[in-house]
This record gives C-alpha cells, sequence and structure tokens, in this order.
C-alpha cells in the first residue's frame, strides 16, 4: 500500500490528509473564513519603522499589521543571495552588518511582500520581500538570478542534468530552485513549468502596477490544490475526495498542470464519511490528547506551551524483558518514532524540549539521538536537532509556518482561561467561610443564603457540614446551602434575609 491523499471537501471547512501505507501522517484544516494567506502576494504599505528591533510593520489589509524583518525586506536590495533548500534564503553575514531597517524602508512607502507565516496567536503575519512562485517542479525566484538544485536530490548527475537543462530553457530575467519532485523530469516537463510561472508572474506585474496599496495581487492555490501540488509525488497512489464538485475541479487542475501524473483520482460515493472510512477521525482525537500511549505500555506526554513544546517519555506500563537499562532503552527508541509522528501530525513548530528516560550510557543516549535524526528525514519540515544531554534532554526546533493542529482545532477552556488548572472543591469551600465571616457584620437579615457550584455544594454537605455548624454557631445565624447548575465551580453568591 503506497501514499494516499484523502480529501473532505462536503463543508466549508477542507480537510485534507495524507496517509502513508494507510496511517495518517499529515492533516492539513483550512475553513473558509479563516483560509491561511502563506504564499499571497499583497502591495502592502509601511505603516511603523523600528530601527530597535530592525524590522517594520506593513499593513497589507488584514486586521493585524504584518511583520517585515530587516533580513526579509534586505532581499529586494541585495539581490542575489545564498539559496538554501526548496527556496529559503540564508543572507550573508556581511550584508547582515551593512545594511538597516532604517535605510530599506520609509513609513508610508508602498512595497510588495509575499506572506511567509501565518498570524499565530497575537503576531500578525510575517512577510518578505524575497518572491517565490512555486510551481510542480520549479520555484521561480523573480528577484534572483540563482539556479538552485533542492539538496534532497543527492545524486551528482542528476544534479548536474537538471543544472543544464534549466540553463538551457530558462528566461533572461529570474532565477528558479529546482524541486525535489522534478528528480527524473524531463525538458518539456520543466520548459512547462517555467511558461506557466512566467504567465502567473507577468499578471503579478500588472496587477502590481495599478494597485492601492493595501491591495491582494495574488493568492495561492486552495488547500485542496496546493496539497495535490506539493505533496503528491511516485509514491502517491490515489488521491481520494468525497465533493464531486471539487473532483472535477482537481480533475481539471491535472488536466492542465500535471498530466504526467501517475496516480489516479476518485470520487467517494459510499454512505460512511470519508474520515470515518479511513480511520482518520480517530487519528484526529488521539492528535489532541495530552497523552498518547505507546504500544509497548510506555507513553508520551505533551504540553505545548506559547515559547515552546515540552514532550516526556515515560516506561509506563512497560517492564521489558532483560534490565532497566534494556527497557529505558527500547521505550526511548519506540518514542523517538511516535514524537516523529505526532510532530509532524500535529504540526508542533518552534523550539522542542524532549525528556527521554534518562540513560546511563553513552552509547545508549547516541543511538536515540541518531533514531531521532533519521525518522526526522520523512518530515518535509525543516528541523534543527542538537546532542542529547546527560539528562536525556534533546533540543531541536521544527520550522513553524502554520497554527499548530491543537490551535487550530481547540481555544482555551473558558472555565481556566487556557491555565489547565481550576481551584479545587476544598479550596472554594474555605473561600466561602472567610467571605461569610468577612461579611457578617453588615449582614441585616437572620438567615444566610449561599449559592454555589453542585459539586462545591456536596461537599459543604459532606465532608465540611462541621464547619458550616460552628459558623452558624458563631455567627448566630442560619446558614442555607443551594445548588446552582449554571455556576461555575469556582463562582459562589451569598446574601441574607
Amino acid at each position: 500500500m503506497g501514499n494516499m491523499l484523502v480529501i473532505n471537501s462536503m463543508l466549508p471547512e477542507v480537510r485534507v490528509a495524507l496517509l502513508e501505507y494507510g496511517r495518517l501522517a499529515e492533516l492539513y484544516i483550512e475553513r473558509e473564513h479563516e483560509r491561511g494567506i502563506v504564499g499571497n502576494i499583497y502591495r502592502g504599505r509601511v505603516v511603523r519603522v523600528l530601527p530597535g528591533m530592525q524590522a517594520a510593520f506593513v499593513d497589507i489589509g488584514q486586521e493585524k499589521a504584518a511583520f517585515l524583518y530587516v533580513g526579509d525586506a534586505r532581499m529586494a536590495a541585495d539581490g542575489d543571495e545564498e539559496l538554501g533548500e526548496e527556496g529559503e534564503s540564508e543572507p550573508s553575514e556581511e550584508n547582515k552588518e551593512e545594511l538597516r531597517i532604517e535605510d530599506i524602508l520609509e513609513e508610508g512607502q508602498a512595497i510588495t511582500v509575499q506572506v511567509s507565516k501565518d498570524p499565530l496567536g497575537t503576531k500578525g503575519a510575517r512577510l518578505t520581500t524575497h518572491i517565490t512562485l512555486p510551481g510542480r517542479y520549479l520555484v521561480f525566484l523573480p528577484r534572483f538570478s540563482h539556479i538552485g538544485i533542492s539538496r534532497r536530490i543527492g545524486d551528482a548527475e542528476e544534479r548536474e542534468r537538471l543544472r543544464k537543462l534549466m540553463e538551457g530553457i530558462r528566461p533572461e530575467e529570474g532565477g528558479f530552485i529546482v524541486r525535489t519532485v522534478a528528480e527524473g523530469a524531463s525538458e518539456e516537463q520543466l520548459r512547462r513549468d517555467v511558461d506557466f510561472l512566467m504567465r502567473m508572474w507577468t499578471e503579478i506585474r500588472r496587477r502590481e502596477e495599478s494597485a492601492q496599496a493595501p491591495e491582494l495581487l495574488h493568492y495561492d492555490l486552495n488547500v485542496a490544490l496546493r496539497s495535490i501540488r506539493d505533496i503528491c509525488n511516485d509514491e502517491t497512489e490515489r488521491v481520494l475526495l468525497d465533493n464531486p464538485e471539487e473532483f472535477y475541479r482537481v480533475r481539471r487542475f491535472l488536466d492542465s498542470y500535471m498530466p504526467e501524473a501517475q496516480f489516479s483520482v476518485e470520487l467517494y460515493q459510499r454512505h460512511e464519511p470519508i474520515f470515518d472510512a479511513f480511520g482518520i477521525s480517530h487519528e484526529i482525537s488521539r492528535a489532541l490528547a495530552r497523552k498518547v500511549w505507546l504500544k509497548s505500555g510506555g507513553y508520551l506526554v505533551i504540553d505545548q506551551a506559547e515559547a515552546l513544546t515540552a514532550i516526556d517519555v515515560n516506561t509506563g506500563r512497560y517492564v521489558g524483558r532483560r534490565n532497566l537499562q534494556d527497557t529505558i532503552l527500547q521505550t526511548n527508541l519506540e518514542a523517538v518514532q511516535e514524537v516523529v509522528y505526532q510532530l509532524r501530525l500535529r504540526n508542533i513548530g518552534g523550539l522542542i524540549i524532549i525528556d527521554f528516560i534518562d540513560m546511563e550510557r553513552t552509547e545508549h543516549r547516541d543511538r536515540v539521538c541518531a533514531a531521532l535524526v533519521q525518522a526526522l528525514k520523512a518530515d518535509r519540515a525543516k528541523t534543527n536537532v542538537l546532542k542529547i544531554s546527560e539528562l536525556g534532554l534533546v533540543e531541536m526546533t521544527r520550522k513553524r509556518v502554520r497554527e499548530s493542529l491543537g490551535r487550530t482545532l481547540t481555544e482555551p477552556c473558558f472555565y481556566c482561561n487556557g491555565t489547565g488548572m481550576l481551584k479545587s472543591k476544598t479550596t472554594i469551600c474555605y473561600e466561602i467561610f472567610r467571605e461569610l465571616m468577612r461579611m457578617a457584620d453588615s449582614m441585616e437579615g437572620r438567615t444566610i443564603q449561599v449559592n454555589a457550584h453542585p459539586s462545591v455544594v456536596e461537599q459543604l454537605f459532606s465532608q465540611e457540614r462541621g464547619v458550616v455548624d460552628w459558623l452558624e454557631k458563631l455567627l448566630n445565624r442560619k446558614i442555607l446551602i443551594r445548588p446552582r447548575e449554571s455556576f461555575h465551580l469556582e463562582r459562589y453568591a451569598i446574601n441574607s434575609y
């Protein structure tokens, strides 16, 4: 069984699932009213230049001003630079020292920018002036003259073949990066991609000439077509869709844009929901859980905070067959595979700390670290892993472009405001007792009524009954306790009559 793309688009929410050998590996969700803007190109207006931060805020017509860092703004002025894998740019150290944001931009200036990261949490979108237009096999770089080859194409002869082909068909202006999927591509396939991308860029420039900032110049494909363009490769066997309109849209897209595609495109017509039929719904629920069980009986605890994500590995019910160190090693090795799987599925980015179970032997630590690096090779997001410490901690980063699955599908609890903690019922009971003593002198009636959440009321009648009786004698008043289903656990109200 090869890879399959399953697309659920019956509602204004489109969900795209990548199944690798029958198991959910990646999930993309796009809602009509929350559609991501990564890849969109805007004519924006600089609203504020911040020399202290070496950045600028740019109005692109979104709710929050977007953020343009000097390293991303500098590209338009610098021209050619060293290009990383699949279109990432790595400015030289010399340029980093020479140019400052106030030398490049001024408030009120109109500037053409592309969104490199969606708004995340309280942050606006991140921008770049380094425009990139992705095609099937190529990425067009209008403001560069470089021909780059994806680092994931390892064969030296193939790299040289692709480079020579591109030198022969490239236009006079602009550069290209040859994508990983282009390995083995023919000259005709590459030429078709070049022509398509040049037509797209010509249209963007035409709109740019008459644009009134802020204005959208170009928007990327929707998540279904974008996923087919970027994810489908020689290992893809099927694309399955449950929406007839989207099915025919995909077929038209493939006919004009990817006519050489070898995978089949099928319309799913069974009664059972498509994500249920392939077990995807269950995997999504699992990807939202804090605790993830391993097959051996060990488990992971995943805590995602604003600054970093912490993943704790535990042996749980796994006791092993030989000795403690063997048990720890096997649990950590199993955890490596699940950690990488969860990072991809949940789309967790930024700083990640993995707390593996402490290993006494250096060779065990090296083995676990090597297994982690190897497993991450299947991840299309850029990662960087530091060596495992003596305490079993691994620090790593994973490139973050869009919101994680958890933040896409959930929101902070309105009870605890995202802290994950509530006051205990005992704590609330004693808050009530102290409030009764505080208010006693100002109460006019002889009867006090306490309204509280049913769970708190139950505790007042059971464990704290003796304190209630004692307070009635101390305050010389009758205390009536009434449950209120509508009350938050921490809420209570006290009055007298």
